[in-house]
C-alpha cells in the first residue's frame, strides 16, 4: 500500500490518503495530535475544517474533547439511528416523555425530518443543509413546521452534548424564530347564554361534563379520568392527580401534563347541587367509580369520539360550531380573569407551570371592558366632585 502524502501547511497537516480522500490534523496547544473525525472529500474542505480550529484556538473557545472525536470514538451514527435511541430514552425533567407528546414526535421524525435527513452521519449534516431543507419543509403548515424544526434542532442539541464524547462539534440549526408559530385558531369564548344552550342540549350523563370544562377549565383527559374519590364534597373541591389520554386505541393514564397540573380546583357553588346529583345518580358505586364513563360500560374511559357524537349538535344548537371542546376550558379560564384573579392565581386553577400559558386568558372580553369605562365615568360623578381616593 502506497504511503499517504502529506502536505505540511503553517498550522496542521492534510494527508491524500490511497483512498484518494484527505484526512486533517493538527497539535493542540496542550501539545497532543488531534484528527478530523471523518475524513473529506475535498482537500478544500480539509483545510477549511483546519482553519475553523485555529479560529477556535484564537478565540479561546477550542474544547479538545470536541477536536480528539476521530481518535477516541467510532464512526458516527446516521441521524436516524441516533434520533430512534434519543427518542426511545428521552425524559423531560426526569419524566417519561407523555404518550401522546412520544407519537407526535414519532410522526415529525417519518414524515417531515427522516426523509432529508435519515440516511445522513449525524455529523456530517451542516448549517446549510438545515436551511435548504427549512425552505421547503410543510409549505402553508406553519404549526408544523415549527414542531418539525424544534424537534430537529432540540436532536442536535442533544447530539452535540453528549458526554463524554459529543457526536457533533455545534449544533447546526440555528434558524432565528423558526420553532416558534402564531397561534393558529383564535379562540372567542362561549357566552354564558351560548354555555347555557349547549349544556342544556347535551344528553343528563354529559351536562356536569360540559360544566366542569368550563367552570373550573379542567381538560378532557382530567375529566375522562375524573372518579368519585377526587370530589371532595366536604370541601366543595376537585382533586386533579391524574389525566387519560388514547394512544393507537389504548387508553394510558398517567400524572397531568406538568407537576403544576395537580391540583385542587375550587367548584363554583352554583355548581354543586347538580354535582351531587350526577354523584347520586349517573355514577356507579365506589371511590374509583369514573365519573364520565363509556357509554356502554362504567368502568371503562370515554373516547373522544364518544362525547364529539353529542358535543357537536350542542354547539350547533348554540349558534357556535367553531367551539371546540377543549375551547370550553379557555371560557372558563376568562371567566376567572374576569373576577379579577390574578397570574398566580390563574396559573393555580388551570394547572399551568409558566406564566406565559396562563397570560393569554387574562385578555378581558368586550363586555368587561365595556364595565370598565363606565366605571372610570362613575368617577367623575362623586357628589363630592373629585376623583375618589
Amino acid at each position: 500500500m502506497s504511503r499517504a502524502r502529506q502536505a505540511r501547511r503553517s498550522f496542521g497537516r492534510v494527508e491524500r490518503l490511497p483512498s484518494g480522500r484527505y484526512r486533517a490534523g493538527y497539535t493542540g496547544p496542550d501539545g497532543r495530535l488531534y484528527r478530523a473525525p471523518m475524513t473529506f472529500d475535498a482537500k478544500d474542505d480539509a483545510i477549511a475544517w483546519l482553519s475553523t480550529r485555529r479560529a477556535e484556538i484564537e478565540m479561546n473557545v477550542w474544547a479538545p474533547e470536541v477536536a480528539a472525536l476521530g481518535a477516541r470514538r467510532r464512526e458516527s451514527p446516521t441521524f436516524q439511528a441516533y434520533a430512534d435511541l434519543w427518542l426511545k430514552d428521552r425524559k423531560t425533567k426526569g419524566r417519561e416523555l407523555r404518550p401522546t407528546t412520544r407519537r407526535q414526535y414519532r410522526m415529525l421524525l417519518d414524515t417531515f425530518i427522516y426523509p432529508t435527513f435519515g440516511d445522513e452521519r449525524i455529523d456530517r449534516i451542516t448549517n446549510e443543509d438545515v436551511n435548504a431543507w427549512y425552505d421547503t419543509l410543510a409549505p402553508g403548515r406553519e404549526t408544523i413546521r415549527a414542531q418539525s424544526y424544534s424537534l430537529l434542532r432540540t436532536i442536535f442539541a442533544s447530539a452535540a452534548a453528549e458526554r463524554p464524547n459529543p457526536l457533533i462539534p455545534y449544533n447546526p440549526a440555528h434558524i432565528r424564530g423558526a420553532g416558534n408559530t402564531k397561534r393558529v385558531h383564535h379562540v372567542q369564548p362561549a357566552s354564558l347564554e351560548e354555555l347555557r344552550i349547549i349544556v342544556e342540549e347535551l344528553p343528563d350523563r354529559y351536562k356536569l361534563m360540559a360544566l366542569l370544562a368550563a367552570w373550573c377549565a379542567m381538560r378532557f383527559g382530567e375529566l375522562a379520568e375524573l372518579r368519585r374519590g377526587d370530589i371532595d364534597l366536604r370541601t366543595n373541591r376537585v382533586k386533579i392527580r391524574r389525566g387519560v389520554v388514547r394512544v393507537d386505541g389504548e387508553f394510558i393514564v398517567g400524572p397531568p401534563k406538568s407537576d403544576a397540573g395537580s391540583r385542587d380546583v375550587a367548584i363554583p357553588p352554583h355548581l354543586m347541587p347538580l354535582v351531587k346529583d350526577h354523584l347520586k345518580n349517573l355514577t356507579a358505586p365506589g371511590r374509583d367509580a369514573l365519573l364520565f364513563p363509556a357509554a356502554a360500560d362504567d368502568n371503562l374511559h370515554m373516547a373522544p369520539s364518544t362525547l364529539y357524537k353529542v358535543y357537536y349538535p350542542a354547539r350547533k344548537a348554540a349558534g357556535r360550531e367553531d367551539l371546540r371542546w377543549h375551547d370550553l376550558r379557555h371560557t372558563g379560564a376568562v371567566l376567572a380573569a374576569q373576577t379579577g384573579a390574578t397570574l398566580a392565581e390563574l396559573m393555580g386553577r388551570l394547572g399551568h407551570s409558566t406564566p406565559g400559558a396562563a397570560m393569554r386568558y387574562q385578555h378581558a372580553a368586550a363586555d368587561r371592558d365595556a364595565e370598565i369605562a363606565r366605571r372610570l365615568s362613575a368617577l367623575v360623578s362623586e357628589p363630592s366632585g373629585t376623583v375618589a381616593e
